[in-house]
């Protein structure tokens, strides 16, 4: 007798459900749908569960470097959450208020990747071959950006491996999530900014991009956040069964009764309708592209029937699980 594995079973129950809020221009308005799907994914995030508190907002560093100033400084997010991060300033701006980006490094060893720093033996590679020194990028196109350490991750916690298994289930226990309170901090930096530094960057143009899980943060905040005008989140987005359900992936991307509800073309299009472009690897091991390209056409429906249905665009590199500077950015500023 054969016995079916336990994966398998869950497998088949994820196969066959169908997300009760996939988007039905037939029954309601792309407004109707976005404002009800927001509140929901609210609920499932746990966002309600996450208070913010004082700042205590505090500069740690300000240094002039040849092509940009790099300002250290740390806020608290919540209580017991200290958050650190890094506003930079190109010196070879694109106009007086240029805009900001907003840069999330994924599972790696944290936030000094974007700045393009190895601190540790595997950074040099993730940099030279994976595009993922952000804010360098940012400096180069004459842009703000802001870098920040996730939670689980760099001086967060798990150094130089992240550590997400252990908080992201004890989040569980309380109704919270861990991609919740990421994208919590997201939101609450960006009020410190907009308080602090705001005669540095157009408030207007605050955009957000990462890479696998900084990508996966990158979808969820943008779907939640208005004050997030464009993004770009980089392999991390495929349907639920095709990724996280059929690969080995960080228990921080699993939350509770998701798939009943949403699945990622539905968080795509609460993006909707700002710009949104979509960085996929040919060969990710871990986002499949043709789960990927399947759910982006479901995406584009739903951005079909916003007030900006071009504002939508699927980039695929050549390769694996990385981020693709050339694909990513000439994409995205077409659409901005």
């Amino acid at each position: 007798m054969n016995i079916e594995h336990s994966h398998s079973t869950e497998l088949s129950y994820l196969k066959k459900v169908k997300p009760a809020y996939a988007f039905d221009p037939q029954k309601e308005s792309f407004d109707q749908w976005k404002v009800k799907s927001r509140a929901k994914l609210r609920e499932l995030l746990g966002m309600d569960k996450f208070i913010k508190c004082d700042d205590n907002f505090v500069i740690e560093s300000d240094e002039e470097l040849s092509d940009h100033r790099k300002i250290r400084f740390t806020f608290t997010s919540e209580e017991n959450s200290t958050v650190p991060c890094y506003f930079i300033i190109p010196k070879n701006k694109t106009c007086e208020k240029p805009p900001l980006m907003i840069c999330l490094q994924g599972h790696g060893t944290g936030m000094h990747i974007s700045l393009g720093i190895a601190k540790y033996e595997i950074d040099e590679p993730k940099i030279k071959n994976g595009d993922r020194d952000f804010s360098v990028q940012c400096i180069k196109k004459g842009i703000c950006a802001l870098v920040m350490d996730q939670r689980c991750m760099g001086e967060r916690g798990g150094n130089p491996k992240p550590d997400c298994h252990g908080a992201a289930l004890a989040a569980l226990l309380t109704g919270r999530t861990l991609i919740g309170s990421r994208v919590f901090d997201i939101m609450r930096a960006i009020d410190v900014v907009e308080k602090e530094f705001s005669e540095y960057f157009d408030t207007d143009k605050i955009y957000c991009m990462g890479n696998s899980g900084g990508g996966t943060a990158t979808f969820y905040v943008s779907a939640l956040e208005d004050r997030i005008k464009a993004a770009i989140p980089s392999c991390a987005f495929c349907t639920f069964y095709n990724s996280i359900g059929e690969k080995h992936h960080c228990a921080c991307n699993y939350i509770p009764h998701m798939a009943e509800y949403f699945d990622m073309a539905e968080l795509a299009g609460m993006s909707a309708p700002k710009p949104l472009v979509i960085v996929s690897g040919v060969t990710d091991g871990i986002f499949p592209i043709d789960g990927a390209k399947a759910e982006f056409e479901r995406a584009k429906l739903i951005y079909s029937a916003s007030e900006n249905p071009q504002n939508i665009v699927h980039a695929i590199g050549s390769e694996g699980h990385r981020f693709y500077a050339a694909e990513g950015w000439k994409n995205f500023e077409k659409l901005i």
